[in-house]
């Protein structure tokens, strides 16, 4: 992945404020996105059941599989076969917890299920790149 430049500044998402145009050293996505690199693996998303965590169809998951789940952690577990990303809730009991209300919490006692990472970074496309053809 090629390094991007990087403002220093903050962009206000309120009232706007003067940019100073400082330039800190490039940024890497890489660094930014991995921590372990032979445990990270990208999905991408189908589905709208983490809406409200700000998770969309066609977005791209960061999941890394070296972290230790926490509770509140949004999480890729394989459910019956199935890979679904849900946050993960350890107490009272554990479940999967979809972020849209028109979808149940999924209580994991009594089902078969793997947990395959945990989501680190979303990619979303507020507009597709269009790629050049070669």
């Amino acid at each position: 992945m090629t390094t991007l430049p990087f403002f220093a500044e903050r962009v206000a998402a309120g009232f706007p404020s003067p940019a100073q145009g400082y330039m800190e050293a490039p940024l890497d996505l890489n660094q930014l996105c991995i921590g372990q690199q032979e445990a990270t693996f990208l999905l991408r998303v189908e589905g709208d059941s983490m809406l409200e965590a700000g998770i969309f169809p066609d977005d791209i998951l960061v999941v890394d599989r070296s972290l230790e789940p926490s509770h509140g952690d949004v999480v890729v577990a394989s459910l019956n076969g199935e890979f679904t990303v849900k946050e993960l809730q350890l107490r009272p009991q554990p479940m999967l917890m979809p972020r849209n209300p028109r979808y149940a919490a999924i209580p994991l006692a009594d089902q078969e299920w793997e947990l395959f990472g945990v989501v680190t970074f979303s990619l979303h496309a507020h507009r597709p790149v269009a790629r050049s053809r070669r």
